[in-house]
């Protein structure tokens, strides 16, 4: 029903506000525990501001602007709105606020009102949301960090299962199971092919877990599309960005992101009749 749709987009804006908030602090929060960690192995005291003690988590400190500290105002934490009313600036200092935060809350938004609008108010479309924003803040974290955290991907592999289990999605039991072996084990064997012959590494660790995830929720029959759309996707995004000059030192595009792109194409179009439509 079109009101199911319009509750699950706002939402879905209200969950992406949250999800900026993961997107940004999660990997200062897994350096500052690395950095912990290598004190107490070390003995050394670590010489950057990553190691301090001040609580710094998903709820503290306050949201500040990054360049002047001003926290940020509930009125200015509207979803989309605040973006638009402030013009992309902070309200102190007139310092730009990245267009990331709009883009993901309306990402969101359209996320939630897609699986509503496939499958109602329904676990699986709970599921399906809870897969497509771990996506989500997982592609916008290893295109900024180059980091996949297993804090993130394991639960979503996990949760992958289980919903094959319970009957929450479409993919049954063993195919998820398949899925989630086939695809770690595929990109750990590219990954291992691609250093003896060059002695170099074409990817990361994270890179086989997330697709052994996006297995867990597809299923096995899915991996060879997913892996096909996700190398055309890369592949394009990789020359416009050589031809725009904007392409990192050293020419490296993190794969992650790519993958993700597969998978929501393919969530878009959905799981089952992609399978139907390719005859699995």
């Amino acid at each position: 029903m079109p009101s199911d749709i319009a509750i699950a987009s706002v939402l879905g804006l209200l969950v992406g506000s949250f999800l900026n908030v993961v997107i940004f602090r999660l990997p200062k929060m897994l350096e500052r525990q690395w950095a912990r960690e290598h004190q107490e192995w070390s003995g050394v005291e670590p010489a950057t501001e990553l190691a301090t003690s001040a609580p710094f988590n998903l709820l503290v400190p306050r949201s500040q602007c990054p360049k002047c500290a001003a926290p940020v105002r509930w009125q200015h934490n509207i979803p989309v709105l605040s973006y638009l009313i402030l013009r992309g600036r902070c309200s102190r200092c007139q310092a730009t606020i990245s267009p990331q935060y709009p883009l993901v809350e309306l990402a969101t938004a359209a996320i939630f009102g897609l699986c509503a609008a496939r499958w109602g108010q329904t676990v699986t479309a709970g599921a399906w949301c809870v897969f497509a924003v771990g996506l989500l803040v997982l592609a916008c974290i290893d295109w900024e960090t180059t980091l996949l955290p297993d804090v993130l991907v394991l639960p979503l592999l996990w949760l992958g299962l289980i919903a094959a289990n319970l009957q929450w999605t479409a993919t049954p039991p063993s195919d998820a199971l398949w899925g989630a072996i086939g695809g770690y084990l595929s990109l750990w064997s590219v990954y291992w092919a691609f250093k003896w012959a060059t002695g170099k590494e074409g990817m990361g660790y994270g890179d086989f877990k997330l697709f052994a995830c996006m297995g867990a929720w597809f299923g096995w029959q899915l991996l060879i599309p997913l892996i096909l759309l996700s190398s055309i996707v890369g592949t394009v995004a990789g020359l416009a960005l050589k031809l725009g000059g904007g392409l990192r030192e050293g020419g490296y595009l993190p794969f992650g992101p790519f993958l993700a792109g597969a998978g929501f194409l393919c969530l878009a179009v959905t799981p089952e009749s992609l399978r139907g439509g390719l005859g699995l």
